[in-house]
């Protein structure tokens, strides 16, 4: 039993059960490319405690700081909350990274998967994002997890073909359901990249995909 299986053996003793929308505090949770900390910290406040929670971001803390207004109180309450905040995590590799590569989740959580490049958001690059984050979370899922992708899926994103992208990388869809900025109060998604990193942007159109192994 590793640590954080043991801090949420505590939680479940101390805590009844809490839920926001999909998520509860008795599932492992991993969150991927997390701008300014804003989902991990609603999700936290939620539940009460984030010790049942990982969160990551490519950027390294510096960086984030100064790309993001709110950046340093989301990471204070998470803190305080208990929750494992890594910086410089490659969504493509994160499954190698010595602080991951022994743990399992039930949830593993990318909101609006992004590169930071100026380009069409239909380019290859995005496609081997998401592709290359997929394939990598596949290794890290419990028996029954699940990985979420929230993206919007009129044009261009629609390109992206999710669902196939994930069956390539041996999963396949359980839902597909509409996503609700409003479910996530305090969550401000970020552009994340230019003049304009810190503002947020419509998430209108947006769906969460829900994968789950394929075991046949």
């Amino acid at each position: 039993m590793d640590g954080l299986e043991r801090q949420m053996e505590v939680l479940s003793i101390k805590n009844k059960e809490k839920w926001i929308k999909h998520y509860s505090s008795s599932q492992k949770i991993l969150l991927v490319g997390e701008g300014d900390f804003s989902f991990a910290a609603c999700m936290g406040k939620a539940f009460g405690s984030a010790v049942n929670m990982v969160a990551t971001s490519l950027y390294s803390k510096e960086t984030m700081m100064l790309k993001y207004s709110k950046a340093a109180t989301n990471l204070r309450e998470l803190e305080d909350l208990g929750c494992l905040v890594m910086h410089e995590v490659d969504a493509h590799t994160m499954s190698k990274h010595p602080l991951l590569n022994q743990k399992l989740f039930d949830r593993i959580v990318f909101n609006f998967p992004a590169t930071a490049l100026k380009r069409s958001e239909s380019n290859i690059r995005q496609i081997e994002l998401v592709k290359g984050f997929l394939g990598s979370a596949h290794d890290m899922l419990e028996v029954n997890g699940e990985i979420h992708v929230t993206h919007k899926t009129t044009e261009p994103y629609s390109k992206w073909e999710i669902e196939r992208l994930a069956e390539d990388a041996g999963l396949r869809l359980v839902e597909k359901v509409r996503f609700k900025k409003a479910d996530y109060p305090g969550f401000s998604n970020k552009r994340g990249s230019g003049p304009r990193a810190d503002q947020t942007f419509s998430a209108g159109n947006s769906c969460t995909f829900k994968f789950s192994r394929n075991i046949t």
